[in-house]
C-alpha cells in the first residue's frame, strides 16, 4: 500500500520534481562523464610519457570528484527542503486521518528511493552515451591514435558514482526523517498559509550600504587590475575579503534602495503590474540575500574558471607551433669557476671542466652519435656582465618601475647575443633577422608585461655602455622573438649587440639548436629516447648540459593544458548547475507560498496573458541579478587572470568567453525556462 501510496504521489507531483530529476540526471551524467575518463583513456595509443600524464590528469579528477560530491549532497539536500516545504499541507492530510510519524517517514523514504534510482539510471544512460564524445575530445587533445576506438562502458564509474550517490541520498533520507519527525500537525495544515516575515528597510541606510558595497568592490577591483604587479598575498586575499563582504551588502541593500529609487519615478512604478513585480522581487530579495551572495559569487567562479581554463588550453596549443620551431635544443653552463654554485650547491670538477668544452664533446662523453642523429646544427653563445643589469637597462626608468614591479631581478645581468649569431636562429626558425650599426643595440622579447616595461625604457633612448663602448637602441620598442623553445612566451628580453670580439669570461652559457635525422615521429622518439636514457643520467655530475625538445615540450604542455581544462569544466558546470537549481528551488518554493495573491489578480480582472507576463519578469530579474554581479566581478577577475595568464598566452581569451557564455546560456537559461513554467503552472493550481 505504501509503496503505490508513493508512486502515485510521484506521478501527482511530477511537476514539483522537475527541477529535482534535471538537477539528479544531469549531476550523475557529469559525475560518470569525468569518472570513466580512466577506462577511456586506457584505450588510446599514446606514448609512454603521455600514458603517465593521462594517469595523474584521471587521479586529480578523482580527488576532485570528492569534492564535487560534497556540492553535490549539499545541494540534493537543499532540493529536498523544497519538496518537503511544498508537501507539508499533504503530510498534515496524512496525519489528520490517523497515519503515523513513521508510515510517513517510509513512503518519504520509499519516494527518495523511486526518484533517485530513475535518476541514477537515465543520468548513467545519458553519461555513458556523452563519454563516448569526451573519449574523442581526449583523443584529440592528446594527439591519440584513433583507429583502435571502441565503445568503452566504465564499470569502475559506474561504481564510483552509485556509491557516491548513495552516500548523498542516505543523508538525504535521514535529513527527510528528521525533518517529519520534528514536524508538528498545526504547522503542517497550515503551512501554505504562512509565509516569511518581510522586514521594510530603511531606504536611507540602504543607499548608505549600497554606497559602501560599491566603494569596497571597486577598490578590491583597482587593487586586482591597475595594481596587480604590486600584490601581495596578504593583500589579495584582503581584496577577495572585501569582494565577498561588498557582494553581501550589494544584495542586502538592493531591494530596498531600487524600490525608492523606482518609486519615485511614479509613471513607472504605476504602470501595469509594475508596482506588483516590484514589491515581489523586493521581497525575494530581502529574504534571500545570503543565497544570493553565494549563488553569484559561484558564478563569478564558474565564469572565471571556465574561461581561464578554455583560453589555457587553447593558448598553450597554439604556442607549441609557433615555439617549438626545432627539435631539440641542448644548453650547456660556460666557463664555471670553483667559486659557482647552483642554488647553494658547488659545481663538481667534471662539471667545471666540462663547461670549457662544445657541447658536441659532451654528447660525445655521452656516447650519443650526435653526428649521424642531428642535422641543420646552430651554435649560439649567451653572454653576460654585472656591468649591464636590468636596473642599466632601465635607466632613468629605474626608480618609477621598481615602484610598479618591487619583485623584479634588477640587479640580474642581462642575455647579451651577437646579433649575426641570432640571425642564424631566427633564420631557422623563420624570424625576421636585424642588422645593427656598430654604436646600436636593440632588444628581443616576447613577454607582454616586460615588453610594456621596456618599451617605456627604450622610448627614451636609454643608452648600454659595454667595454668602454656606448650603444643607442636602433628601435624605440622590442622586437619579437626568442631563442629558448618552449610552450610559452617566458623570453623577457635578449639584448642584441654588432658582432664584435668579447671576453672569454664573459660566456654565460652555450646553446646548440638541432634537428633530427629521422623523419618520422617513431625514428624521431628513438633519438631522443637516447638522450633520455639511463646511462645519459649517470652522468648527471659530470656535466651542466640538459635539453629542451619539442617532443617533451608538446606533451608536457598538452597534459598541463588538458588536466587543466577539464578540471576547469568539471568544477564550473558543478558551479553553474548547483547555483541555477539553487535559484530555480527558491524561485518554486516562492512561486508556491504566493499563489494565493495571483489568485487575487484574477479575482481583480488582470487577464492571464498579463499574469503570465508579470511571472516571467519576476523570474528573469530574480535570475539576471545574481548573473549580472557576477558578469562584473568576473569582467575584473579575468583581467586579473588574464596577468597570470599572460606567460602562457591569452590571446584565445574571447573564444573561451564565448564558449562560457554558452554554457551559460544552455544550462542557467535551461533552469530558467523549466522555472517559469514549473512556477506558471503552480500558479494555475486551483485548491
Amino acid at each position: 500500500m505504501l509503496f503505490k501510496l508513493s508512486l502515485k504521489n510521484i506521478k501527482k507531483s511530477i511537476k514539483d520534481y522537475t527541477i529535482y530529476f534535471f538537477t539528479l540526471i544531469l549531476a550523475v551524467a557529469i559525475f560518470y562523464i569525468f569518472n570513466a575518463m580512466e577506462t577511456q583513456t586506457v584505450m588510446l595509443e599514446v606514448s609512454n610519457s603521455t600514458k603517465d600524464i593521462i594517469k595523474l590528469m584521471n587521479t586529480m579528477l578523482s580527488g576532485v570528484s570528492v569534492f564535487v560530491s560534497f556540492i553535490l549532497g549539499f545541494l540534493i539536500i537543499y532540493a529536498s527542503q523544497f519538496l518537503m516545504k511544498r508537501r507539508k499541507k499533504e503530510f498534515g492530510i496524512y496525519m489528520t486521518l490517523g497515519m503515523s510519524k513513521g508510515k510517513i517517514s517510509r513512503i518519504l523514504l520509499l519516494e527518495t528511493i523511486l526518484i533517485g534510482t530513475v535518476s541514477l539510471v537515465i543520468g548513467l544512460v545519458i553519461g555513458t552515451i556523452l563519454s563516448q564524445g569526451m573519449s574523442i575530445v581526449v583523443a584529440n587533445m592528446f594527439e591519440a591514435d584513433m583507429t583502435k576506438f571502441s565503445f568503452v562502458f566504465s564499470t569502475k564509474a559506474l561504481g564510483k558514482t552509485i556509491l557516491y550517490f548513495c552516500i548523498m541520498y542516505f543523508c538525504v533520507m535521514i535529513f527527510n526523517t528528521i525533518s517529519v519527525s520534528k514536524c508538528k500537525l498545526i504547522d503542517l495544515i497550515t503551512a501554505n498559509k504562512k509565509s516569511e516575515t518581510i522586514k521594510m528597510k530603511n531606504p536611507i541606510l540602504c543607499t548608505i550600504v549600497f554606497i559602501l558595497s560599491v566603494v569596497m568592490l571597486g577598490y578590491a577591483y583597482y587593487n586586482v587590475t591597475v595594481l596587480n604587479t604590486t600584490l601581495t598575498s596578504n593583500q589579495l586575499l584582503t581584496d577577495i575579503v572585501l569582494g565577498v563582504i561588498g557582494t553581501f551588502f550589494l544584495f542586502w541593500s538592493l531591494s530596498g534602495f531600487v524600490l525608492k529609487l523606482v518609486m519615485k519615478r511614479k509613471k513607472l512604478y504605476h504602470k501595469n503590474l509594475n508596482m506588483f513585480i516590484l514589491r515581489q522581487v523586493n521581497s525575494k530579495i530581502n529574504t534571500t540575500v545570503f543565497s544570493m551572495t553565494t549563488i553569484s559569487l559561484m558564478l563569478f567562479l564558474t565564469i572565471c574558471i571556465l574561461s581561464s581554463a578554455l583560453s589555457l588550453k587553447n593558448s598553450m596549443t597554439n604556442n607549441l607551433k609557433e615555439l617549438t620551431p626545432v627539435d631539440i635544443l641542448l644548453s650547456k653552463k660556460a666557463n664555471l669557476t670553483s667559486s659557482d654554485q647552483y642554488y647553494g650547491i658547488p659545481y663538481t670538477e667534471e662539471q667545471i671542466a666540462d663547461s670549457k668544452t662544445p657541447i658536441t664533446d659532451t654528447l660525445e662523453l655521452l656516447d650519443f652519435d650526435w653526428k649521424n642523429n642531428l642535422t641543420d646544427m646552430i651554435n649560439v653563445n649567451i653572454y653576460a656582465t654585472n656591468d649591464i643589469t636590468m636596473k642599466d637597462t632601465f635607466g632613468t626608468e629605474y626608480g618609477a618601475i621598481k615602484k610598479e614591479y618591487p619583485m623584479l631581478l634588477y640587479d640580474s645581468a642581462e642575455p647579451i647575443v651577437k646579433v649575426s649569431e641570432y640571425n642564424k636562429v631566427a633564420k631557422q626558425y623563420g624570424n625576421p633577422t636585424y642588422e645593427l650599426k656598430e654604436d646600436e643595440y636593440m632588444i628581443i622579447a616576447d613577454f607582454d608585461s616586460m615588453v610594456q616595461i621596456r618599451n617605456r625604457v627604450l622610448k627614451k633612448g636609454t643608452t648600454l655602455t659595454l667595454n668602454g663602448k656606448t650603444y643607442q637602441p636602433k628601435y624605440p620598442e622590442c622586437k619579437p622573438g626568442f631563442i629558448e623553445i618552449s610552450a610559452n612566451h617566458i623570453n623577457t628580453g635578449i639584448i642584441l649587440i654588432p658582432d664584435q670580439t668579447l671576453p672569454e669570461e664573459m660566456k654565460e652559457e652555450t646553446y646548440l639548436i638541432a634537428n633530427y635525422t629521422g623523419k618520422t615521429e617513431d625514428e624521431k622518439e628513438e633519438i631522443e629516447a637516447q638522450l633520455a636514457s639511463e646511462e645519459v643520467s649517470a652522468f648527471e655530475d659530470k656535466t651542466t648540459l640538459s635539453a629542451s625538445t619539442k617532443i617533451s615540450i608538446y606533451e608536457a604542455s598538452i597534459g598541463l593544458g588538458a588536466i587543466v581544462t577539464f578540471i576547469g569544466i568539471y568544477l564550473g558546470i558543478i558551479f553553474l548547475i548547483s547555483s541555477a537549481a539553487i535559484l530555480a528551488l527558491k524561485e518554486l518554493s516562492e512561486s508556491s507560498d504566493n499563489k494565493e495573491r495571483y489568485m487575487m489578480l484574477r479575482r481583480l480582472g488582470v487577464d492571464e496573458k498579463m499574469i503570465r507576463k508579470t511571472l516571467f519578469i519576476q523570474i528573469a530579474i530574480f535570475f539576471l541579478f545574481p548573473l549580472i554581479v557576477a558578469i562584473i566581478h568576473s569582467i575584473f577577475g579575468i583581467m586579473f587572470a588574464s596577468t597570470i595568464l599572460e606567460t602562457f598566452g591569452n590571446e584565445k581569451l574571447l573564444s573561451s568567453i564565448i564558449m562560457t557564455a554558452i554554457f551559460l546560456i544552455f544550462i542557467y537559461g535551461g533552469y530558467f525556462i523549466i522555472t517559469y513554467l514549473c512556477s506558471r503552472s503552480m500558479i494555475s493550481e486551483k485548491e
